[in-house]
C-alpha cells in the first residue's frame, strides 16, 4: 500500500479512509500534540530541515539497531506532519527506513489539502530522515547524516 511498514499502512489507511480534509487536518494536528518536546540542543542547524518555511528539527539515532526520532516544529500542521513521518519510521531498522518509498505522502491524500510550500516541506522532513537513516546504516552519526541532507 504504502511503504511496507506496519505503522505507515496504518497511518496512511486512517487517512485515506475519510473524504473530509478537515478530519485529516484533526489527526495531524491530534499527532502533533503528542509529539514529545525536543531538547534545545537539538535545535541547531545541523538537525535543522532545509526548504520548510517553518523551522523544523529532526533527529535520528539508533537504539539497539533500530531508529528512535525527536523533532520539533514552529507550525502546528508541520508538526503534526512531523509526527507522522515519526511514528511511521519509528523503531524501523535503518535499511528499511531508507528504503520505504515517498509514494505513500501521496497515499495519505494529505498533499491535496496542503499548500505547494507545506507539501514541499513534508517531503523534505521524509527525505532528511531517510538521509539520516541511510547514514546511520553506514555507520555515520546523525550529525553526518544531517550535514548531507537535502537542500
Amino acid at each position: 500500500m504504502s511503504g511496507g511498514t506496519e505503522a505507515l499502512d496504518r497511518i496512511v489507511g486512517r487517512l485515506r479512509g475519510t473524504t473530509d480534509p478537515k478530519r485529516r487536518y484533526a489527526y495531524v494536528l491530534w499527532l502533533a500534540q503528542k509529539l514529545e518536546p525536543l531538547p534545545d540542543e537539538f535545535r541547531v542547524d545541523l538537525f535543522k530541515v532545509k526548504g520548510c518555511v517553518s523551522q523544523v528539527y529532526v533527529v535520528g539515532e539508533l537504539q539497539q539497531g533500530r531508529l528512535h526520532w525527536r523533532g520539533d516544529s514552529d507550525a502546528q500542521i508541520t508538526k503534526g506532519l512531523l509526527a507522522l513521518l515519526i511514528e511511521a519510521l519509528e523503531g524501523l531498522t535503518p535499511e528499511q527506513a531508507a528504503a520505504v518509498d515517498p509514494a505513500f505522502l501521496a497515499d495519505t491524500g494529505l498533499q491535496a489539502s496542503l499548500t505547494p510550500s507545506r507539501a514541499n516541506g513534508f517531503l523534505n522532513i521524509f527525505k532528511m530522515m531517510q538521509a539520516q537513516a541511510r547514514s546511520l546504516a553506514s555507520g555515520e552519526s546523525t550529525a553526518g547524516a544531517a550535514s548531507g541532507a537535502p537542500a
